[in-house]
């Protein structure tokens, strides 16, 4: 909510000056330059459209244009300070977690003589000999995790007979032995199958334990490193410990709800091959995606639909359907092309082998805001520009074509206004109202639900996905950005979706939304790079449309804004950025010597012993309970809210995870 509130706090100065300054500058008698066949719209009379080419006005839109940069750069600066410094004092004042105290250790050399779990300790004790305290050694236990799944269905479906036979003791209940969901095979007594499969299942996920702790293969060259103190860990992670940039690789370890399992096992060797194919597959995703979108912007207007389907035209000359494919089918078209996106992404990010969840969310935040940087902004603006404006491309010289699109970039306005009212504002009802996961808990509820484990899954609400919420407001962002000193009629529609995002995502991740991990801001340093980023756009774009407006007194004026921007860029990064990446050790020094003092004998090897182990190395008793001393911990490691994750919510909490009544037959 922080991003939201510190946007409004940015638009709000920014929307009353434009619609004060430039909509009086830009509203007057239509001139519009017909002379070249462009089509306009109404909306362009209060736009930099309307402006004759090399008036004097256009002074005035340069001048608020280093307005908006300059007081976007001053809320920028002082927020990264503010969220900098909420970042300290949260890690100064959080209680005892296990990543506070471990580190992960990648790249371990290979040596004949020893094994990975022994070579680490021997390492470890000989470099960190006051601090080392234990570690554990990650395995590739991807092959037990599938055993332990297949047990786990077993289990629900044994509970599900056991609970239908319990209703009904005259009959014992039966299923068919084999087929795809027991649709076809011989019957049998549905107890004792399952019985006998959770019986079998558990002999082979036992010998698949015992395999994978002896036989080397299975143990992967990383592992997880606790120290006695903060301080040991903060140095073991933020320094370089042999000569050997590639080998005996430390990091921060992520918190253990925060770490995602499957990609520890993934050679490290491999980690930059995957990266560079996926970095190939992203460029032929993001630029093979404008053709689709492009070809369907341009039938999703008049003259494009006319054309592919001429048996449509009597039905397009209808006031209220022309309306609606003029207005509202483009971003409609748009919004369905994106659906499956952040879907794909997080699959690609995944396998890039990044191995916490926190950082999956970041990198496919980032695919996401390059994908729709191009295919909505960009080919929205180019490609949906060149289509409307064929006939004239085709009628005129070659050096008159870049004049063209110059002056089409506003008329694109109109197009994002639907966007934004399609997608922005039809986003928060959705996000209010949440029909899509209604109507899934309900199909699961009648055709998927049978017992009460099922039941609490199927009402989970998940958690808010920043890889597809935080890109899509920076597009608005974007949007309000470029088009204040060109549309600044469009700005009123972006502030009322900021203000509607900021009450509703606040009521959604108090009450609705579980906490998944906490990052501790880590995100900031990207968001404020996009918005860096989108300030530059919008500069490249200004210059470039006055450039096309015969104002080549003016346009040079604006080139020092791009530089002073970058330059601003980079300050922010070097005064803030190390707060997001290191801990300072003052900091984990006085937490340690506060902690000594008031619980002198912590066992702190019993409170990290199983905080790292691999969750399908422990059994189902130990998963479902949670001890007084874990709950206190959880609880102090969430922020707190109205509702909790009955996942990460200890069983006898106040926060209504309470189980619900069983399942009728």
């Amino acid at each position: 909510m922080l991003l939201v509130y510190t946007w409004l706090k940015i638009f709000i100065p920014i929307t009353i000056l434009s619609l004060a300054v430039l909509v009086p500058v830009n509203w007057t008698n239509s001139t519009l330059d017909n002379s070249r066949n462009i089509q306009f719209s109404d909306i362009d009379d209060l736009s930099i459209s309307n402006i004759p080419k090399g008036s004097q006005r256009f002074w005035a839109h340069l001048g608020m244009s280093y307005v908006f940069t300059f007081w976007t750069c001053y809320i920028l600066l002082k927020e990264y300070g503010i969220v900098a410094s909420m970042r300290l004092h949260f890690l100064a004042s959080a209680k005892r977690r296990p990543d506070q105290f471990t580190v992960l250790v990648r790249n371990v050399p290979p040596d004949p003589d020893e094994t990975v779990s022994e070579l680490i300790e021997h390492f470890f004790l000989v470099h960190h000999p006051d601090h080392y305290l234990m570690h554990q050694v990650v395995y590739d236990a991807k092959k037990l995790g599938k055993l332990v799944q297949e047990r786990k269905q077993m289990k629900n479906w044994l509970d599900y007979y056991e609970l239908k036979y319990e209703r009904n003791s005259s009959e014992r209940p039966t299923c068919k032995q084999t087929g795809f969901w027991g649709l076809h095979g011989k019957k049998v007594d549905a107890i004792d199958f399952y019985t006998s499969k959770i019986d079998k299942l558990s002999k082979d996920e036992a010998r698949e334990r015992e395999n994978i702790t002896t036989n080397p293969k299975y143990i992967m060259p990383a592992a997880f490193v606790s120290f006695r103190t903060r301080w040991g860990a903060a140095v073991c992670a933020q320094t370089q410990q042999t000569r050997n940039p590639t080998s005996w690789l430390t990091e921060w370890a992520p918190e253990p709800r925060d770490v995602y399992w499957e990609n520890l096992a993934i050679p490290f060797v491999s980690l930059t091959i995957r990266q560079l194919i996926m970095t190939v597959a992203l460029f032929f995703l993001t630029f093979f995606y404008i053709v689709p979108i492009s070809l369907v912007q341009y039938l999703a207007n008049i003259e494009g639909l006319e054309k592919a389907a001429p048996f449509l035209k009597p039905l397009t000359e209808i006031h209220v359907v022309k309306s609606f494919i003029q207005g509202f089918l483009p971003g409609i078209v748009l919004k369905i092309f994106l659906i499956f996106l952040p879907t794909i992404l997080m699959i690609m990010s995944k396998f890039e082998g990044f191995i916490s969840l926190s950082a999956l969310q970041r990198r496919s935040a980032s695919k996401y805001y390059i994908f729709i940087l191009v295919n909505v902004f960009l080919a929205s603006i180019i490609t949906g520009t060149a289509f409307e404006q064929l006939d004239s491309f085709i009628h005129q010289s070659a050096n008159e074509i870049p004049k063209t699109i110059g002056v089409s970039i506003p008329m694109k306005a109109t197009f994002f206004i639907t966007y934004i009212m399609v997608d922005g504002w039809a986003g928060i009802a959705g996000e209010i109202l949440r029909l899509i996961p209604l109507i899934t808990y309900h199909l699961k509820n009648s055709f998927l639900v049978k017992t009460e484990k099922d039941r609490e899954e199927a009402m989970d609400p998940g958690s808010i996905q920043f890889g597809a919420s935080e890109p899509r407001i920076q597009l608005y962002f974007l949007l309000g950005l470029v088009y204040a000193a060109i549309t600044p009629i469009l700005l009123p529609f972006i502030l009322i979706f900021f203000g509607l995002a900021y009450v509703v995502f606040r009521h959604q991740i108090i009450n609705v939304y579980n906490q998944e991990y906490e990052s501790a801001a880590a995100f900031w340093p990207d968001v404020h790079r996009r918005i860096i980023t989108a300030l530059v756009i919008s500069q490249m774009l200004l210059i470039g449309l006055l450039s096309t407006n015969e104002a080549a007194d003016s346009t040079p004026v604006l080139i020092p804004l791009p530089v002073l921007t970058i330059w601003f860029h980079r300050f922010c990064k070097n005064r803030y950025k190390s707060a997001f990446s290191k801990y300072p050790l003052q900091e984990a020094h006085i937490k340690d010597t506060l902690e000594r003092a008031r619980e002198p004998n912590l066992d702190l090897r019993a409170y990290l012993l199983n905080a790292y182990v691999h969750p399908v190395f422990k059994d189902e008793e130990n998963n479902n309970r949670v001890s007084s001393d874990e709950e206190k911990e959880l609880e102090n490691a969430l922020v707190p809210t109205k509702r909790q994750s009955c996942k990460n919510t200890p069983v006898s909490s106040k926060h209504g995870c309470s189980p619900s009544p069983l399942l009728p037959s």
